[in-house]
C-alpha cells in the first residue's frame, strides 16, 4: 500500500486524490495537520528524497517566513527543523510506495509512476 502525505485542503492534494480514486489506486493518507510529523518519520523520508526537493520554496508558507529564516536554511538539519516546525512547507503531495517517491502532481507523472510500479 502506498502512503500519500500532505494537507487535506490543498488544491494540488485534491487533484492527486481524484486521480488516485479514478484510477482505483488504494492509498493511506497522512495529514500533516492532524497526524503530525515526527523527526523519525522525516528522517525516513529524507533517506528517499533530498531535503532540497522536499522543501517547498515556492509556496505561501515559505514566502511568509522572515528573510533571515529563509537565508539560514542551507543544510539538511536546518531544513528538518523548519519542516518539523512548519509541515505545510513540505512539497505536496508526497507519495511513498516502498522505496519509491513521487513529489508534486501532474497527470503525466502519476501515470508514469504507477505504470512503473506494476
Amino acid at each position: 500500500m502506498l502512503t500519500i502525505y500532505g494537507i487535506k485542503n490543498c488544491s494540488t492534494m485534491k487533484k492527486a486524490f481524484t486521480w488516485l480514486d479514478e484510477n482505483k489506486i488504494k492509498y493511506q493518507f497522512h495529514n500533516y495537520k492532524t497526524d503530525g510529523l515526527s523527526a523519525e518519520q522525516l528522517q525516513t523520508i529524507l533517506k528517499l528524497v533530498d531535503w532540497q526537493s522536499l522543501l517547498n520554496t515556492r509556496g505561501t508558507t515559505w514566502r511568509k517566513l522572515d528573510e533571515s529564516v529563509r537565508a539560514n536554511v542551507d543544510n539538511e538539519q536546518a531544513a528538518m527543523k523548519l519542516m518539523l516546525d512548519n509541515p505545510s512547507i513540505i512539497k505536496r503531495p508526497l507519495i511513498i510506495k516502498g522505496k519509491h517517491v513521487l513529489l508534486g502532481f501532474s497527470n503525466e507523472s502519476y501515470s508514469q509512476f504507477f505504470k512503473q510500479q506494476q
